[in-house]
């Protein structure tokens, strides 16, 4: 099984050609949606949303706000990460109801971490929040990639567009979101020159130090 991932993690590229004919199945997407659910956050908090586009007018008119990228429009689907606008007592409050709700933690136990989280984000200003946030999203896009290599999905995380013209387009910034990582997935097209590149890293040995 492990040599299976490693040998997945190097067939798996940033998709700069996808084929638009082929489309991801209904289960691979919701394999993706669950990934994204699952995936690790600081405090368990969550602060992050997934848009999923496939509607291909809608592809069309994301192109140009993502500088003419020919991903966006021919992946079969387009992934957007976005983490909320800002995070204040309630969300902090709904997220320890869901832990009593489906942990059945008698609230004794979870009012005094309730109460110290709610100070420790109170005493943040709204830009370390933001940097907080941005943080738990890159932990999902680092899930997100490697399932999609287990998956034989393939992806192409994208910091090159324009968030606000985004978000104005799809109304993210009236559900209080904002888009930080496109990602968009499906399967390459064979003629895509990168396919058969090989993979410049700088080695196991440089980038691993080892105490004992």
């Amino acid at each position: 099984m492990s040599s299976n991932i490693i040998d997945n993690l190097h067939w798996r590229y940033a998709t700069k050609k996808f084929d638009p004919s082929k489309l991801l199945s209904d289960e691979k997407l919701k394999i993706l949606k669950q990934t994204f659910n699952l995936t690790a956050t600081s405090f368990g908090l969550q602060p992050l949303k997934l848009i999923v586009v496939s509607n291909p007018k809608l592809k069309e008119q994301l192109m140009p706000l993502s500088y003419h990228q020919s991903q966006v429009r021919d992946a079969s689907h387009v992934l957007i990460l976005c983490i909320e606008k800002s995070i204040d007592e309630n969300f902090i409050v709904d997220h320890f109801k869901r832990v009593e709700g489906l942990r059945k933690t008698p609230r004794t136990i979870l009012e005094p971490f309730e109460k110290d989280l709610i100070e420790s984000f109170t005493e943040k200003n709204s830009a370390e929040i933001k940097d907080w946030m941005i943080n738990q999203l890159y932990l999902t896009l680092g899930a997100l990639l490697t399932v999609c290599a287990v998956e034989k999905i393939d992806a192409c995380p994208m910091e090159g567009f324009q968030s606000e013209k985004y978000d104005a387009l799809l109304g993210l910034d009236k559900k209080g979101l904002e888009s930080v990582i496109v990602l968009p997935v499906g399967y390459r097209d064979e003629s895509d020159f990168f396919i058969n590149l090989k993979k410049v890293r700088r080695g196991v040995d440089e980038l691993t130090i080892v105490i004992d």
